[in-house]
């Protein structure tokens, strides 16, 4: 794994959801959904951005609350998806 790759992919989803939630600062293993900070609005909302800022398709077997439910496993999961390794 290319750490640069892996910081890249946190710091563009890093901005995105600060962007889109009322936070000055996001903790990169805070979970999204137990802490309030998203909804199942925003869930789909951030898979759409997913796909379209990293050029990747979120399957259905995809959709799963693990691979969404913080920065770090969101990043994970696009650099898996990118490059079929994991973090």
């Amino acid at each position: 794994m290319n750490i640069a790759d892996h910081d890249g992919i946190k710091e563009t989803l890093r901005r995105y959801i600060l962007s889109s939630v009322s936070l000055t600062h996001l903790d990169d293993d805070a979970n999204l959904f137990e802490s309030g900070i998203a909804n199942s609005l925003f869930a789909v909302q951030l898979m759409t951005f997913v796909e379209k800022a990293f050029a990747i398709e979120v399957a259905s077997e995809d959709l799963d609350i693990e691979n969404f439910k913080s920065l770090n496993a969101t990043a994970a999961f696009v650099l898996h998806k990118n490059t079929g390794r994991s973090v």
